[in-house]
């Protein structure tokens, strides 16, 4: 194992200046950033389909790591992060066991958006030792309705986005009303104030490959929620395009533990539209 973790003092709390590392195991080199002060339970957070570090939202992310250490990371195959992208959102997960091992974490907490929510389910079944607390956010279950569409809806979004010059995020994170565009630029804004030493954009061959995964997970049978016994919030919009709400109430109901948010008038990326409000919810979950 190598790693390239700083060794001074200054706390950093802000995304846009957390440094970019590399940890090695299994032959894979992870990238990824930290900050928040060192000591105690680690939050790990598990990005969406098709993001790299630039893609956390900082509003959430910095309100977390005013008292929290904090660890983004790039999954295997992804942005700055070698090897292949898996075919499996179990073997990703297994890829996130083998990064938080080599940092040297027996318990973490997971903060997990979307495809990260995914995976942060298959490692929690899987290692539930190793997690303290879950927030899974615009995310569903395992054989969840309609999971297996999102290849046909992301394209979809892709060409939209493509003939309005856009960025796709703001079609399928976001309502196409007269709210949600604002937030839609908004968040996109947000997403740019890191300007120095920018991730490596995921390529197309990694994109594809996760979208295989994505479709194998929603047609899998069904996994057994009631294992997971930690303390679990479960947030979304009213209106996800990409992963239907009604999965965050089937969350809900299969994972005893679970505190549930959905934010009305907002879509996938509801906590990002709504990040005044839910990043101190969060951070008062975390910390309890």
């Amino acid at each position: 194992m190598s790693t390239n973790r700083h060794t001074h003092d200054d706390v950093i709390t802000a995304y846009q200046d957390a440094p970019a590392r590399t940890v090695d195991a299994g032959g894979v080199t992870y990238a990824y950033r930290e900050l928040g002060p060192k000591g105690g339970i680690p939050v790990v957070f598990f990005v969406h389909l098709a993001a790299t570090l630039d893609n956390w939202d900082p509003r959430i992310i910095d309100p977390v790591a005013k008292d929290r250490h904090v660890i983004t990371f790039d999954n295997r195959g992804v942005g700055a992060s070698t090897g292949q992208v898996p075919d499996s959102v179990e073997a990703m997960a297994d890829d996130a066991y083998n990064f938080i091992a080599a940092l040297g974490f027996d318990t973490i907490d997971v903060f997990a958006f979307s495809l990260g929510g995914f995976v942060a389910q298959a490692l929690v079944v899987k290692h539930p030792e190793l997690v303290r607390k879950l927030v899974l956010t615009g995310t569903g279950p395992k054989g969840g309705k309609d999971i297996d569409k999102v290849a046909g809806t992301t394209y979809w979004d892709m060409l939209r986005a493509a003939l309005t010059r856009s960025d796709p995020k703001e079609f399928l994170f976001f309502n196409r009303n007269a709210t949600g565009k604002p937030a839609a630029r908004a968040f996109v804004n947000r997403l740019e104030e890191r300007t120095a030493d920018r991730d490596a954009p995921i390529k197309v061959t990694a994109f594809q490959k996760q979208l295989k995964a994505i479709k194998k997970w929603g047609r899998s049978a069904p996994d057994d929620l009631s294992k997971i016994t930690q303390p679990t919030l479960i947030a979304n919009g009213d209106n996800d395009r990409m992963v239907p709400s009604i999965l965050s109430e089937d969350l809900h109901r299969r994972i005893k533990n679970s505190e549930l948010i959905i934010y009305p008038d907002s879509g996938h990326g509801g906590i990002f539209q709504y990040h005044q409000t839910f990043a101190p919810v969060a951070v008062e979950f975390l910390t309890r």
